[in-house]
């Protein structure tokens, strides 16, 4: 009899430990938050591996890059598609990238649309696209030689400046800057991303003893400002013209930047925070992401706080709280650097604990809704301590990106009986597109153990599957241990904007 009260009473721990440690996930884990990684391609620091892999090992990478990140829980992607005045897609304003193709203006060969692929695939997997883009960055060295004559250092050489090892355009040209809008505006246009990105890279960071040579662009377009003020005024008026460009073509593809971590330093403004950075945005890259978001120019804002909780002088802790105190009017996610575990200087990078705990103190503050991770390889296949720990706390159950900021609604459309045909004989039925709608995805959630359906738990996200381009009708098919015995699902759908509609039972013994 003893013995049997020691089972039952261990039996009820372990019950209680399980639904004690679902429960604790549920309530540390939202439904909505954005979970993106970047994918850098620049010297093939991520993808491609190697500039000369075939485009079938490159398809199969990017694949895996995907499949690893979708296993993570992770629901978006941020890839560099233009990183030294190239392009990783087809157009007359760049050459093809040589970190593609292995030689600048060549294309693929096999010929694919590498961008138009990448975006097929990421959708195909629930993912958010963010087309990044480096707008001032030219070069990446002086060895032009490797430069196709097609390039704007040979084309336009008098928008180049030499600076710090690598040639920049000048931020200040109005024909540079018209010729950069046109580059984003034709991405935009041509191809279905969800954003436009850029990074921290804008005047570029200070090199002691080098100058940085656009005193007769400043003698000319001045106007009465100082140097560094006026250099602050080329990049609002180009981040201010793309803002309202990309808005003008199509309103629900954002427009996101993700800053050095640092806007100032208290030491020389009181509105700055308590750091210790040798550079900041507003003194050394002429970026102002304040003003950005006063002017509402931009959707998002990514800070790189790429330095651990306890950093002395850059710490993450502190600087996550100044930047949720100075945000407006934009969405809030953090930039977090993964690339540091077990690879930098400092220690605390050793701790597999460090990226959990960043993501647990970014959630207490609730106007910052995610983060982003540098860079891709980071998780793949590597630092499993670390992807474990998120796998079964933090990231334990999906999650949907924020809706676009400033569009948040509820979608008028709902699933009907006219979009749903099932098949009785199994767990799967098809969706048809609704028509005049901007949907892009369908949601199917279910529940185990004969549970109520709510589709505000994220536990209960079964699938997100998008519509193709060629196809009006999404096949829906649910694996049995997703719903134990239940015979029912709800869907709902996802417009463009990332707005969620009301649900719709789908029961399969009809």
């Amino acid at each position: 009899m003893k013995n049997f009260k020691h089972k039952l009473l261990l039996i009820s721990f372990l019950i209680f430990s399980f639904w004690n440690a679902n429960a604790q996930a549920l309530a540390t884990n939202p439904k909505n938050e954005f979970r993106a990684v970047w994918i850098a391609t620049v010297v093939n620091i991520d993808w491609p591996k190697m500039s000369t892999d075939n485009v079938a090992k490159q398809k199969a990478d990017y694949i895996e890059i995907l499949d690893a990140y979708k296993k993570l829980n992770y629901n978006a992607v941020i890839v560099q598609i233009r990183s030294v005045g190239d392009a990783f897609y087809p157009t007359q304003l760049a050459p093809w990238s040589r970190f593609l193709t292995g030689k600048e203006g060549q294309e693929p060969k096999p010929y694919y649309d590498t961008l138009a692929w990448m975006i097929a695939e990421t959708h195909a997997r629930g993912f958010e696209f963010h087309a990044w883009m480096n707008p001032y960055r030219a070069t990446m060295d002086y060895n032009t030689s490797l430069l196709s004559p097609n390039h704007d250092f040979f084309k336009h050489p008098d928008w180049m400046i030499k600076y710090g090892g690598k040639y920049y355009y000048n931020p200040a040209l109005p024909e540079v800057q018209n010729h950069l809008l046109a580059i984003v505006e034709e991405v935009v246009e041509k191809y279905d991303i969800d954003a436009i990105h850029f990074d921290d890279y804008f005047y570029p960071y200070r090199i002691k003893g080098e100058l940085f040579n656009d005193t007769a662009s400043y003698k000319k377009y001045g106007n009465g400002l100082s140097i560094e003020d006026w250099r602050r005024s080329n990049v609002n008026n180009f981040v201010r013209c793309v803002s309202l460009s990309i808005k003008n073509i199509k309103p629900w593809v954002q427009f996101g930047i993700s800053p050095f971590g640092v806007w100032r330093n208290k030491s020389v403004d009181p509105r700055g925070s308590e750091t210790e950075a040798g550079q900041t945005n507003y003194d050394d890259l002429f970026a102002d992401p304040l003003a950005w978001m006063e002017n509402k120019w931009i959707d998002y804002l990514v800070p790189q706080l790429y330095w651990s909780m306890d950093h002395p002088k850059a710490s993450y802790s502190k600087l996550l709280r100044w930047w949720s105190e100075n945000s407006t009017n934009t969405a809030i996610y953090i930039g977090n650097g993964t690339y540091k575990i077990n690879a930098d200087s400092d220690k605390r990078w050793n701790n597999p604990q460090e990226i959990p705990n960043q993501i647990d103190i970014t959630r207490s503050y609730k106007n910052v809704q995610g983060n982003a991770f540098f860079s891709a390889k980071s998780f793949l296949n590597k630092n499993q301590s670390v992807t474990k720990l998120l796998t079964e706390n933090q990231y334990k159950y999906p999650a949907l990106p924020a809706v676009v900021p400033g569009s948040v609604k509820k979608m008028a459309i709902v699933p009907t009986a006219n979009n749903i045909l099932i098949d009785p004989i199994a767990s799967r039925f098809n969706v048809t597109y609704p028509m005049y709608s901007k949907v892009r995805y369908v949601m199917v959630y279910g529940a185990k153990f004969n549970s109520e359906i709510n589709v505000n738990d994220p536990s209960q996200i079964i699938d997100k599957i998008a519509f193709k381009e060629d196809s009006d009708t999404v096949e829906v098919v649910i694996p049995s241990y997703k719903l134990d015995k239940n015979t029912t699902c709800a869907i709902t759908f996802i417009d463009f904007y990332g707005n969620e509609s009301d649900p719709t039972l789908v029961n399969f013994t009809l």
